[in-house]
């Protein structure tokens, strides 16, 4: 199912709300979405995914824990720039989160992603 350029894969292991958090956290590293954006409300995310209610908002809680997003009653959940540069380490681990729920979601063994990876990283550095 997809929405807003999110996809969250019913038949995966990974739980839809970390799929669904995963995805934000990577657009809100990259910059995708900024400072000041207003995510989509609980209600039209979990109707757009196919989702419950509770799922949107566990994924948004767990954003809003971690400092991404902040949620107002009447004003909804918006992007909190974060105060300092992303440290290298998060970016990191944002991407690599969001490679692992796309990699199950194709159903690839941890060997195959890993091989994919190393071979991504290989063909960057030949010339």
């Amino acid at each position: 199912m997809t929405a807003h350029g999110i996809t969250v894969n019913p038949a995966s292991p990974v739980p839809p709300y970390e799929q669904l958090r995963s995805q934000l956290a990577v657009l809100i590293s990259v910059g995708r979405l900024s400072d000041g954006d207003r995510l989509p409300s609980v209600r039209q995310l979990a109707s757009d995914l196919g989702l419950a209610n509770n799922t949107v908002v566990r994924a948004y809680r767990e954003l809003e824990a971690a400092g991404l997003v902040k949620s107002r009653r009447g004003s909804g959940t918006r992007v909190v720039a974060p105060a300092t540069p992303v440290d290298i380490k998060l970016k990191l681990a944002e991407q690599a989160s969001s490679y692992a729920v796309a990699a199950r979601q194709l159903n690839a063994t941890n060997e195959e992603a890993l091989a994919a990876i190393r071979h991504a990283l290989a063909s960057l550095d030949t010339p």
